[in-house]
């Protein structure tokens, strides 16, 4: 057995390979395996932090111990890791000059995984597009569009962009949905009507209470506005399209109407008279 552990695989500019430095690799290998999979079991277990924190805590130890097996393994079968590192100095310089923006990606990873000003399950809007963060890796970060679109943006979009954050520090936000209705219309009546019917629509929050706001007179109708609060912020177009529909029922129920604007197109006719 001894001498089956010392049976060198191969030698190469005084580097040999003995099959006992691959055992030791294998074994090194599944211990941090084990480790990999009680650091998670520990993570989302503690009921201190959400699910979304406790996915930056474990990626973030994930790459870490990584780094460090990977570095001990190199040396598990034999390599100097400082020789190795000073021998390829130039090459690693020439290399990250070439690969700048690969490197501000995986800083910008590193950045969001430790400070969770973005966690998975934050709906975001940058550049006018509204999405679901789905998954934060290193380089990249995958959201979910309202279009039911898959999208792979390079970490560093959302660190040096400007981005608004829904679900920052709650997942419950303010929307409004605006309507008009006809000048004879009674304010009282219209403005009820708008706050039941959020009232009773189960996506609409009963607390904080709907808003609703006599916004102007308008050139041809009297314009209202109701805010509210919702926790589906990632659907919430589809909850402001089933809020018009039930309102637009009540407002038929009420006979009250919702205008359309008109224009008087006023002609003149020019009569030239001949006179002879």
């Amino acid at each position: 057995m001894k001498e089956f552990l010392k049976y060198t695989l191969f030698t190469f500019d005084g580097f040999s390979l003995q099959v006992l430095a691959i055992v030791k690799l294998i074994l090194w290998l599944f211990m941090v395996g084990i480790l990999l999979k009680t650091i998670k079991s520990i993570v989302y277990r503690t009921s201190r932090f959400d699910d979304a924190k406790k996915f930056s805590i474990y990626t973030l130890s994930k790459y870490v111990i990584i780094v460090f097996s990977f570095m001990i393994g190199l040396h598990l079968i034999g390599l100097d890791v400082s020789l190795l590192l000073a021998g390829s100095a130039a090459l690693l310089v020439g290399f990250g000059l070439g690969m700048q923006n690969l490197f501000s990606d995986y800083i910008s990873g590193l950045i969001i995984l430790i400070d969770s000003s973005i966690k998975v399950g934050d709906v975001l809007e940058i550049k006018g597009l509204v999405c679901k963060v789905q998954q934060i890796k290193l380089r990249t970060t995958t959201v979910l569009t309202r279009d039911d679109k898959w999208i792979i943006l390079p970490n560093t979009d959302l660190t040096r962009n400007q981005l608004i954050n829904w679900t920052h520090s709650d997942t419950t936000s303010r929307f409004s949905v605006s309507t008009r209705v006809d000048f004879s219309s009674d304010v009282d009546l219209v403005m009820s009507i708008m706050e039941q019917t959020a009232q009773n629509f189960d996506k609409i929050r009963s607390e904080p209470k709907p808003i609703i706001r006599f916004e102007e007179f308008a050139e041809s109708s009297l314009n209202f506005t109701i805010h509210f609060w919702s926790d589906d912020v990632f659907r919430i177009e589809n909850i402001k399209s089933e809020y018009r529909v039930l309102l637009l029922k009540a407002f038929n129920k009420e006979n009250i109407v919702i205008p359309y604007p008109q224009r008087v197109i006023h002609s003149s006719i020019n009569n030239q008279f001949t006179t002879e």
